[in-house]
């Protein structure tokens, strides 16, 4: 919520411990606010913390992905050439 409306969500579908993200929408009004990010972070969070696994259908949540792969994990390895994320590894620090 901003200001009193809906600045932004995403849409996805369950089956199971499998979330397919298919759509992140944000307000014409709030767009270059962060929003999006802010809504698919806390999306892959809740995901993690919920078990499931993720299918990043919407563009904007596999470059998300593709930005901060410490959510690749989350993406079943098998299914990573679906989407622009087959090559990337996660390693950790």
């Amino acid at each position: 919520m901003q200001d009193g409306h809906v600045a932004g969500y995403l849409e996805y579908h369950r089956r199971g411990n499998v979330a397919s993200f298919l759509h992140t929408i944000v307000d014409p009004a709030s767009e270059g606010q962060g929003i999006g990010s802010t809504i698919v972070k806390y999306a892959l969070d809740e995901a993690r913390r919920l078990g499931w696994l993720v299918l990043p259908y919407c563009p904007f949540v596999s470059a998300y992905i593709a930005k901060h792969p410490e959510y690749l994990d989350l993406v079943p390895a098998d299914r990573r050439a679906e989407f622009p994320l087959g090559q990337l590894t996660h390693t950790t620090a």
